[in-house]
């Protein structure tokens, strides 16, 4: 036995248990904040933006709304920042505000199986946490929910014991959405409902290929039905630190960018730098609106499978696999209770543990069709392509869009997009490692992409037979963009802050496929225009002795000088003509 140092009490079974209780959800992740992605200043404005413009397209596209979206970064001091969400959605109903902000692990889409951006319920308000945490103040919406009708000013903390909203201010008000006019400047355009979040949080913004302006920039890629007004207003040096640059090349300004010098912000002290920026939108339509499905039974672990059996409305053992899971008749229930040797006429609920075990098992051995794959909403090759065009100056574009496959019996799509320019001519240079874009049910991943599986699968492909040099275990180099997307009724993250995905067997092999379809068209078009280069070389070098060709053969014809000329013109015909046939 060891010996307890000096004047130490023993600890009796009796006083470590009046040391217990209950720890809240909020309470784990304030303490755990890294886990949501808010490990440093610079990452927390990142994710507090990135959380808030995912809720505003979620809900802009389930009310079947072209979203207009406004993000507004205001620097109230040194290392202190205002920032504001204002879209056009449906709005949220007074009741529900409180909840959706200020109570972490709730929401509408973690228990439908449905392509979404948000999964968990704890973003928004985890960034609500984080602002109250640093800055001791509270999280400020505005929503409106039709025209005509008043809006609701409201103001929540979260009481982190608990995990519960505290309302300090809820009142009604004259608020209605606007937004920047990008083809009238100065002038603001309003909107007959919509949702404004506002937090304060302790943050820093830098520029770069991590930052806030790169992550709406790739919004505006994988969403080309968005419209995205953006603006950052920085204190002048005197008054506070003036972010800069880290080192990192700032990101490309986009083809499609118009700037505006004035828009739907509040009154205050005027900024150093006022303007909006806005990224068009490029498609006119939403994307197919994805239904939700039942789970399929491969894809659920045992432990579930008895929960199933126990909460199920089904009255009989035969109709609850085809009451609770997709892709499972009747007739197909009735082949697996009798391959488990179980009554199919006996109840769910009273199913010992060893027989609902055996009954496990038997569906797991059963061939099934795939899950329905009409709740995937994939961006779809045409899209991919405006994306790029409207973001991307290059002289090649492709995409592919892959078939859809299943792991652990959840749907998933990838998708692949490519583009190409000439050395010189774009932003990157031509020997730097291609631009890896990452998403996930559209959303840009800009963290952790060493642990990502897309960025596994670009690494994985032999870059070299596509025409594009690759040091041993690295990125290809070229002046290319490549864009990897998937989409899935769960993304399998790695953590909770959502930033790298999985490396499932499945997932990897679509991604290599997809990604190898991109090369083969890459490498199509690298040797066209070598093949093309190389004409041209060959035609200047033509065009170089023409006129001494021109002159030898006067001098062997005995040519005039009048049918010197008509030679000479008609062999530069001949060569433009072998220039087109090429």
């Amino acid at each position: 036995m060891g010996k307890l140092a000096k004047g130490a009490a023993a600890a009796t079974a009796e006083s470590m248990a009046q040391q217990q209780r209950e720890i809240s959800v909020s309470e784990f992740f304030l303490k755990n904040r890294h886990l949501l992605g808010f490990d440093s200043p610079r990452r927390a404005l990142l994710t507090a933006v990135k959380e808030a413009v995912d809720n505003s397209l979620d809900a802009c596209e389930e009310a079947g709304v072209l979203p207009e979206i406004a993000v507004e970064i205001r620097q109230v001091a040194a290392q202190r920042f205002r920032v504001e969400v204002t879209d056009n959605g449906p709005g949220i109903v007074r009741a529900q505000i409180p909840k959706i902000f200020a109570k972490l692990l709730y929401g509408s889409k973690f228990h439908r199986l449905r392509m979404s951006r948000g999964q968990q319920g704890i973003g928004i308000s985890a960034a609500g946490m984080y602002g109250q945490l640093t800055t001791g103040r509270s999280t400020e919406i505005r929503s409106r929910t039709a025209r005509g009708r008043t809006a609701h000013a409201i103001e929540v903390q979260i009481d982190t014991r608990a995990n519960r909203p505290v309302i300090l201010k809820d009142e009604e008000c004259d608020w209605r959405p606007s937004f920047s006019d990008p083809d009238r400047p100065g002038q603001a355009v309003p909107a007959g409902h919509g949702t404004r979040v506002a937090i304060e949080l302790e943050a820093a913004y830098v520029r770069g290929r991590l930052s806030v302006d790169e992550f709406l920039r790739q919004c505006a890629v994988a969403n080309p039905q968005l419209q995205l007004h953006y603006r950052v207003l920085l204190m002048p040096k005197e008054h506070g630190k003036e972010p800069g640059d880290n080192g990192e090349p700032a990101a490309s300004a986009s083809t499609s960018t118009e700037v505006t010098t004035a828009g739907g912000g509040e009154g205050g002290a005027e900024p150093m730098d006022a303007a909006w920026q806005t990224f068009r939108r490029a498609l006119q339509e939403l994307p197919r609106p994805p239904a939700e499905i039942l789970p399929h039974p491969h894809g659920v672990e045992l432990g579930m499978w008895i929960q199933i059996l126990k909460d199920t409305t089904a009255r009989t053992l035969r109709s609850a696999p085809a009451t609770e899971f997709s892709r499972v008749s009747d007739r197909t229930a009735l082949d697996i209770c009798r391959r488990a040797g179980l009554d199919p006429a006996a109840r769910p609920s009273r199913i010992a543990h060893r027989e609902a075990e055996t009954l496990y098992r038997a569906i797991g051995s059963t061939r099934l069709m795939r899950p329905p794959m009409d709740c995937l909403s994939p961006i779809g090759e045409s899209a991919l392509l405006a994306g790029l065009r409207k973001e991307v100056t290059a002289e090649f574009y492709t995409a592919v869009s892959r078939e859809p496959a299943v792991y652990r019996g959840n749907p998933f799509l990838i998708e692949a997009g490519l583009a190409c320019w000439r050395p010189g001519e774009g932003a990157e240079a031509a020997d730097e490692p291609v631009r890896v874009l990452r998403f996930a049910n559209r959303v840009p991943l800009l963290y952790q992409a060493g642990a990502c599986a897309l960025t596994k699968a670009v690494l994985g492909v032999n870059w070299k037979t596509y025409g594009l040099a690759q040091p041993k275990g690295a990125l290809p180099v070229g002046p290319v963009v490549l864009l990897l997307h998937i989409a899935s009724v769960w993304v399998p993250f790695t953590s909770e802050s959502k930033d790298a995905v999985a490396a499932y067997p499945e997932i990897l092999r679509e991604a290599t496929f997809a990604l190898q379809e991109c090369g083969r068209r890459l490498a199509v078009f690298l040797r066209r225009r070598r093949r093309e280069a190389e004409a041209q070389r060959k035609r200047e070098y033509i065009q170089t002795y023409l006129p001494h060709l021109t002159l030898g053969l006067r001098q062997i014809l005995d040519l005039s000088d009048r049918a010197e000329a008509d030679l000479r013109r008609r062999l530069e015909r001949m060569l433009e003509r072998t220039h087109l046939e090429a």
